[in-house]
């Protein structure tokens, strides 16, 4: 890691960082009371002070009611923040907890009401505290499980969700720079025992980095790694787009329902695996369907089409949507509703 990567955030670096939301109405700032969230807080604070007009910033904390020092750490940010004139509010995520799949469910709640608190605020965005460490952390989980490229693109420093844009101004700051801001402004936060808790997949990759970065595989690499990749993707997307305007075009000029099949085969294999993807998700009442399954789909249209034959040469169903390949068209719609099983 470089001395650039151990120095403080500068109040120049802060004005560069927030700038894309100076004319924001209101902002909701998620604080969790971790050295990420706490100069997330202190870093806005210090951006709003300096605009002579800009948007409210509200601190959100969300006590997911999973460890006893929540509260404590909840009543701390709120001491921060009152002392930087800032709002604060402590969201609770009440009812039970699942016993599997606790962290994604976590997340997911605490998005929820991070959603929630903008709204009733009429704040734009919700900023949350990732930074390149986590963004190196996201690829390497996203790799493991054999991630599309969408998926390694990790995260965006826009993102849609629940309704609000989340936005992730730390995204190209690694972790030493923040603590190194809070020990420059005598600023305490609070560490989290789960973070390096072995029973879940992140704390176990974040202690083999100091391995992994002996290897190049820093947090500096891995970030430019799925920049680059979601530049890519990107570009996949835009020629998704292309394909399936000219598919829609060929479609309404048959009169033969679905689209022409010796076209869409003649397509790249990735884009007809967008392209199937985009359609069984648009008409599917199942939720979206998983990448691998839209790959052995689409292995199962290109042998159909390799064997030839009248009728209905391929009909099956995924995510609730119906796939056929009938003659020389292709269908995907909508699959009638699965019959309840005989008690």
């Amino acid at each position: 890691m470089s001395d650039d990567d151990k120095s403080p955030v500068s109040a120049q670096d802060a004005k560069q960082l927030f700038a894309d939301w100076k004319q924001a109405p209101a902002l909701i700032l998620a604080v969790s009371g971790g050295p990420d969230s706490v100069a997330l807080l202190w870093l806005a604070a210090r951006w709003r002070r300096a605009l002579p007009r800009g948007p409210e910033l509200i601190a959100v904390t969300v006590d997911h009611g999973l460890r006893p020092d929540a509260a404590r750490e909840a009543r701390d940010v709120k001491k921060l923040a009152t002392s930087l004139q800032v709002p604060h509010r402590t969201l609770r995520w009440t009812g039970d907890k699942p016993a599997t799949g606790l962290p994604a469910a976590a997340r997911a709640a605490r998005y929820r009401l991070l959603a929630k608190a903008a709204r009733a605020a009429g704040a734009s965005h919700v900023l949350t505290a990732h930074t390149r460490d986590d963004q190196a952390e996201t690829l390497l989980m996203r790799m493991a499980r054999g991630s599309g490229l969408a998926g390694l693109a990790a995260m965006a420093r826009h993102s849609a969700r629940d309704g609000v844009v989340l936005a992730r101004p730390l995204l190209d700051i690694p972790k030493a720079r923040l603590i190194a801001t809070l020990e420059r402004a005598s600023i305490g936060f609070a560490v989290d025992p789960t973070n390096h808790d072995p029973h879940f997949t992140r704390p176990r990759l974040r202690a083999l980095m100091p391995q992994l970065s002996a290897e190049g595989f820093d947090s500096r690499n891995l970030a430019r790694l799925a920049a680059r990749l979601a530049r890519a993707n990107a570009a996949l997307e835009l020629l998704a787009d292309g394909a399936e305007r000219f598919l829609a075009l060929r479609s309404s000029a048959s009169p033969k329902p679905g689209i022409d099949a010796a076209v869409f085969a003649g397509l790249a294999e990735e884009i007809r695996v967008r392209l199937l993807w985009r359609r069984i998700n648009a008409v599917g009442h199942e939720g979206p369907a998983e990448l691998g399954k839209v790959e052995t789909l689409l292995a199962a249209l290109d042998q159909a089409m390799m064997d030839g034959g009248k009728g209905i040469r391929l009909k099956a169903t995924l995510a609730g949507a119906m796939i056929i390949l009938s003659h020389d068209r292709l269908r995907i719609e909508p699959a009638p509703p699965r019959g309840r099983r005989p008690g």
